[in-house]
C-alpha cells in the first residue's frame, strides 16, 4: 500500500473512563507535563482499593478494572459528558446505567450497575475514583500514547487478520511513516503540529490488546505474535509533551531524522 507523502495525524482519542469506551476528539491542546485534557480522569477500583484522591499517586493496573483481565467491558458502549460529568452506559445500543460522577449518588448508580454486570470479576464492591489533575494511565508519567499504523497494517500482514488500532488504546494515531519508524524515536523529539513530543520509551503490551475492542472477545494473542515473529512484545510509544500546542486531526508530524 502507498503511504502518504507527509506523515500526518488521522485520528486522536482519550480515555474519559480508564477501561472504557474511547471518545474520539477532532484536536486536543496539550501543555508540558500534562496528558490530554481529561484522559482517564476516573477508574473503577476493583474491590477495596489503595487510591487515595488527597494523595493521588499511580497504582499499577491490577488495581482497577481494565480491559486486560476484565474483556467484558469491551461489551458495554459508554458516553461521557465533561461538562457535567455525568457517564451514559448502553449495552447493545440501550441505556442500562446513567450517573453523575461528581456526586455520591451518581457514582452509586453506575456502580449498582457494575457490582452486577462485572460480578464474576470483582473482588468486592466496584467504586469509582479520581482526583484533580491525576490520570490513571498504565504509567507514572503524564504523557500521550502515539500508534503507527504502518506498524498495524505489519500486524495485519503477519496475522492475516484486520487489527483495530484501538485495541492498543491510544491518543494518536499516525500515518504516512514507515513502519516501526517509530521505535526509532526514543530518547529523541518529535513534533506534531505546533507541540514539540519527547519520546521516552516503546510500549510493552500485554493480554489487553487480545480483546476485540467492538466485541468484547478475547480473539487473538497479539504479545505472543509480536514476541513470535519480532522478538519483543512492544507496539506504540510513550511521549511527553515538551512544548504548548493543540494537535488536530491532520497535523503534520516531524520524526526527529528531518528535524532541523
Amino acid at each position: 500500500m502507498t503511504q502518504p507523502a507527509t506523515p500526518h495525524v488521522t485520528q486522536l482519542y482519550r480515555y474519559p473512563v480508564k477501561g472504557l469506551t474511547p471518545e474520539q476528539m477532532e484536536s486536543f491542546t496539550l501543555t508540558p507535563g500534562q496528558t490530554v485534557p481529561g484522559d482517564r480522569a476516573w477508574a473503577i477500583e476493583n474491590g477495596a482499593g489503595r487510591f487515595n484522591p488527597d494523595e493521588p499517586k499511580h497504582l499499577p493496573k491490577i488495581n482497577f478494572l481494565m480491559l486486560m483481565r476484565n474483556e467484558r467491558l469491551a461489551t458495554l458502549q459508554t458516553r461521557f459528558d465533561h461538562e457535567t460529568e455525568t457517564l451514559t452506559i448502553l449495552r447493545e445500543g440501550k441505556q442500562v446505567a446513567r450517573g453523575q460522577l461528581s456526586t455520591k449518588l451518581g457514582r452509586s448508580m453506575i456502580e449498582q450497575f457494575l457490582a452486577a454486570y462485572m460480578k464474576t470479576d470483582l473482588r468486592g464492591a466496584p467504586h469509582i475514583v479520581s482526583a484533580p489533575g491525576h490520570s490513571f494511565s498504565d504509567v507514572a508519567r503524564k504523557c500521550v500514547h502515539i500508534v503507527n499504523l504502518a506498524s498495524v497494517r505489519e500486524l495485519e500482514r503477519v496475522s492475516g487478520r484486520t487489527v483495530n488500532p484501538l485495541r492498543f488504546r491510544p491518543n494518536i494515531i499516525l500515518d504516512g511513516l514507515p513502519a516501526w519508524d517509530e521505535f526509532k524515536w526514543v530518547d529523541k523529539s518529535i513534533t506534531i503540529g505546533p507541540v514539540q513530543l519527547d519520546v521516552f520509551t516503546r510500549t510493552q503490551r500485554c493480554d489487553a490488546t487480545n480483546v476485540d475492542p467492538a466485541t468484547g472477545a478475547r480473539d487473538m494473542s497479539l504479545p505472543a505474535l509480536l514476541q513470535r515473529t519480532w522478538g519483543h512484545t512492544d507496539f506504540g510509544i510513550y511521549a511527553m509533551a515538551a512544548s504548548a500546542g493543540t494537535i488536530a486531526t491532520g497535523a503534520t508530524v516531524v520524526p526527529p531524522q528531518t528535524q532541523d
